[in-house]
């Protein structure tokens, strides 16, 4: 299997960078841009914005909180963007709900399915929340994972999803990412931020993991060869994280991602 590899910005940069950043991603080879959900920003009109200057790259979110944006009025927004359905992967998750998560996030998949064509996916941390987006969604995001720990994650949710849904669920992982080394204070700051989430932290515990080991690359280490080691995966995703988070950042980084994977 050939692992795909694309680049994640956060939403907020807004839909007039995303305008000049999605041209340079497509042309770089990159398989797809995703942009994070943000209370600044919808991703939907930056991706947008993508569609209008690109014709193949994949375009996803990742991921769209349920409890903030129900599904009914994400399906509003949708129509409104005018995002076409056929490249768009929407990426949904349980935001900040703690009871009930599971079942909220399940009934938004089907809800979603049913109204529009776009593939759903389920952010999921926790077993029971990825074995229902295995078993009820086009496929899983994932994020914060070692390749191991990925490896073992992706092989249980296609063994989950194949036999109710005729068709392996898709893998995609977030894996924040550097290519200057001037970025890794933000790197490690993000990572530490991770891990003081209650949620996060519960998972790393569970995992036996340290957010900061799920970064690439690791301090003198190859991106190219941190990437090829998530091969258990559909689609890497590569999180940019920059200096400052300035569109100029954000060209580099794609540019000079592309040329160390090469």
């Amino acid at each position: 299997m050939r692992t795909e590899v694309s680049i994640g910005v956060p939403g907020a940069v807004g839909p007039e960078a995303v305008r000049v950043l999605a041209p340079r991603i497509e042309a770089a080879g990159f398989a797809g841009l995703w942009l994070n959900d943000g209370s600044a920003e919808d991703p939907l009109l930056g991706l947008a914005a993508a569609a209008e200057v690109t014709t193949r790259l994949r375009l996803a979110t990742g991921v769209v909180p349920v409890d903030r944006r129900p599904p009914p009025e994400l399906f509003a927004d949708l129509q409104r963007s005018g995002v076409p359905e056929a490249r768009l992967t929407l990426g949904i998750g349980s935001g900040r709900l703690r009871h009930g998560a599971v079942d909220a996030v399940a009934s938004a998949v089907g809800w979603l399915r049913e109204m529009t064509s776009v593939a759903v996916v389920v952010g999921a941390l926790g077993p029971r929340m990825r074995r229902m987006g295995a078993e009820q969604s086009d496929g899983l995001l994932l994020s914060w994972l070692t390749p191991d720990v990925a490896a073992a994650q992706a092989a249980e949710a296609r063994a989950q999803g194949e036999p109710s849904q005729g068709e392996q669920p898709r893998i995609s992982l977030y894996a924040r990412a550097i290519v200057d080394e001037a970025a890794r204070p933000m790197l490690e700051r993000e990572a530490a931020q991770y891990a003081s989430y209650p949620a996060y932290a519960a998972n790393f515990t569970r995992l036996g993991i340290a957010a900061i080991d799920t970064t690439l690359p690791r301090a003198g280490g190859d991106l190219a060869a941190g990437v090829a080691a998530y091969d258990s995966v559909d689609e890497l995703v590569l999180r940019a994280i920059t200096p400052t988070g300035s569109l100029d950042e954000l060209l580099a980084f794609v540019d000079r991602a592309s040329a160390l994977l090469e």
